[in-house]
């Protein structure tokens, strides 16, 4: 994948399908940290691309990173956009770390498909079972598709939701 933006149509997917149950925001933060290790090397020219960030056990990893950081970060910026109303609400560890681990060996997967250097099951494998099991230019478009179905679909359940809200809440008046 051309770096981290292109991880989070199906993100935008797995959170229109789970709702409250994933956190976007811990999703995206795990693709940016995911991607910390190609850009070094890209920047410095020393190392290997894809190496053991881009592996299950790396992206474990990360997860865990990713939870840890990611948790307190998130609930500080959705208490800056409003979201959080009140200095009480906050991430569950279970919606946190669901989100980091999902978000960490999506981008394996999907990196994998791609990169012919990712070794997803190292050190018990240097084989890469997932390289072009789908063709490298289809695997863009399925991730925007991913994300504007995913759009999609959160937009028409949250219309539903504030659309039976409004109609309990009419026949909840005298």
């Amino acid at each position: 994948m051309p770096f981290t933006p292109i991880h989070m149509g199906p993100g935008i997917l797995i959170k229109a399908l789970m709702q409250s149950s994933f956190s976007l925001m811990i999703f995206g933060w795990t693709q940016i940290l995911m991607d910390i290790q190609p850009l070094i090397v890209l920047l410095t020219g020393k190392g290997h691309l894809h190496g053991f960030t881009h592996t299950y056990g790396g992206a474990l990893l990360i997860a865990a990173i990713s939870a840890l950081t990611g948790k307190y970060l998130s609930e500080m910026g959705l208490r800056l956009l409003g979201v959080f109303k009140s200095n009480h609400q906050r991430l569950t560890w279970f919606v946190t770390i669901i989100s980091a681990v999902i978000g960490s060996t999506s981008h394996v997967l999907l990196d994998s498909v791609m990169h012919s250097d990712v070794e997803p099951f190292f050190p018990f494998s240097s084989a890469n079972p997932f390289h072009h099991i789908i063709s490298v230019s289809l695997l863009p478009k399925l991730c925007l598709y991913s994300g504007l179905a995913g759009a999609a679909l959160f937009y028409v359940a949250a219309f539903r939701a504030k659309h039976i809200t409004a109609k309990n809440e009419r026949e909840q008046k005298p």
